[in-house]
């Protein structure tokens, strides 16, 4: 059964055929007309010098006109024109259609402009009317179809079924892709996301199925990653709600006392879920693009003074040390400091949990053309090369133990990400396994 790709094509190829042949025809039609008009003009011209010479036999011979007018009919019906014969005084001697004998010469009573007639000296005047254009474009078909029009009529049917052949052909290589993206896009819909389609093609098919394959494949890892998520973001809340249902449960058992110890255990709790919440909710509005950024001039030295400050004691107790490196004078920067100051306590706060007691981090600010970069480099255990592509994906953390002591939700860095990005800068880590690691971000410079 053919399909309406192959019709379409079919009816383009026989259209086209259609009309080359067309204007083939029309063509050759102008080019045979030209060429049976000055035909006609040179017979008229040997016509209009034999009926001289006769006309002229004719008078010598009869001494005047009489007699002359079944000649000029036998003319008129054998050159298919109207021919009038008038004697030296204008009178009509002879009518090919017998109208105007005996009538003083009007040409224009011929009912079409004649030509500048033939003079017979003194002896009379010769009008013939020329054939029309109509007529000669109908002799002009006539001949041009007896000659060749069998040919073109048997060249375009041969052509039709030619156009027939490689429709089929190039329709079944065309569709052939087609008909794979279409049932790979079928079952893409329906959730089976590892379909992929072959096509060796380097056309703009070719293209297509490579950008088909390509979004086959950032839809599965978005799945991947959503489940992921979902089973993340189970596991979170699960820990701090199956904590706090134990304490309860122990108190309403009397195992343990609702003392000040305990309450401080289920406020602990009840704060890492709050606060889990929290991110997952900040997290989809930065995703979302809705949120909200207060931006003014601020100084970058200052606020991460401020939060160097607030992460030093945390650094104290794990026996690292925290240092700032920053030119004495820096310009200001146009960031919201509510999150930038997030970003920063956020990267120092990584620094120090994944530092070893001794260790140093360092905190740097530089300013690159109208850009400010900040930088957290640490000597704690690094990051393995294989894990820093996904190092900013949601609820994804090296340490795959979930420990408390070896970090938080996992949504940190991607939040970090998330914001640093909505201020239109960039974030990156480059980090060595046994060496530390380095996470700079850019924001912009207050315009001047």
């Amino acid at each position: 059964m053919i399909s309406k790709l192959q019709f379409r094509l079919l009816m383009a190829f026989t259209i086209v055929i259609l009309v080359t042949i067309g204007a083939v025809l029309f063509f050759v039609n102008q080019a045979t007309q030209h060429e049976i008009s000055q035909f006609g003009e040179r017979a008229d011209q040997m016509r209009i010098a034999r009926m001289e010479t006769e006309l002229s036999s004719f008078y010598l011979s009869h001494r005047g006109w009489t007699g002359i007018q079944p000649f000029v009919e036998q003319w008129g019906d054998l050159y298919g024109q109207r021919i009038v014969l008038t004697d030296a005084e204008g009178i009509v001697v002879a009518d090919s259609e017998g109208k105007l004998t005996g009538k003083y010469s009007n040409p224009t009573s011929l009912g079409r402009p004649l030509p500048a007639p033939w003079q017979t000296g003194a002896i009379g005047t010769l009008y013939i009317t020329p054939k029309s254009s109509s007529e000669l474009s109908f002799e002009s078909l006539q001949i041009l179809f007896r000659a060749i029009g069998v040919y073109f009529l048997w060249g375009g049917l041969i052509a039709v079924a030619i156009a027939v052949i490689i429709t089929f052909f190039l329709s079944r290589r065309i569709l052939a892709p087609v008909k794979a993206l279409t049932s790979a896009a079928k079952h893409l819909g329906r959730g089976d996301f590892s379909q992929r389609v072959q096509v060796k093609d380097r056309s703009e098919l070719g293209e297509l199925a490579n950008t088909f394959n390509s979004m086959a494949g950032d839809l599965e890892r978005a799945e991947r990653l959503r489940q992921n998520m979902v089973a993340d973001v189970a596991h979170e809340l699960r820990t701090p709600l199956s904590n706090i249902k134990g304490y309860l449960e122990a108190v309403r058992d009397g195992v343990i006392k609702p003392d000040v110890d305990t309450i401080r255990n289920l406020d602990e709790e009840a704060t890492l879920l709050s606060r889990l919440v929290d991110d997952l909710q900040e997290l989809s509005l930065a995703e979302a693009g809705e949120l909200k950024l207060l931006c003014q001039a601020e100084d970058i030295a200052e606020l991460i003074n401020q939060t160097v400050t607030t992460v030093q004691a945390k650094a104290v107790v794990r026996g690292v040390s925290i240092s700032t490196e920053m030119p004495d004078k820096l310009p200001l920067v146009n960031i919201d400091t509510h999150r930038i100051g997030q970003v920063l306590r956020n990267l120092l706060e990584n620094a120090v949990t994944h530092t070893a007691t001794g260790g140093a981090i360092t905190v740097t600010a530089a300013q690159q053309g109208n850009w400010m970069e900040v930088s957290v480099v640490d000597t704690g255990e690094g990051i393995p090369a294989e894990e820093l592509p996904f190092i900013f994906e949601r609820f994804y953390r090296v340490d795959k133990s979930r420990t408390r002591a070896t970090g938080g939700s996992g949504l940190g860095l991607t939040i970090a990400k998330r914001l640093v990005e909505a201020h239109g800068g960039k974030i990156k880590v480059q980090s060595e396994v046994g060496k530390g690691s380095r996470f700079s971000f850019t924001v912009p410079v207050f315009p001047i």
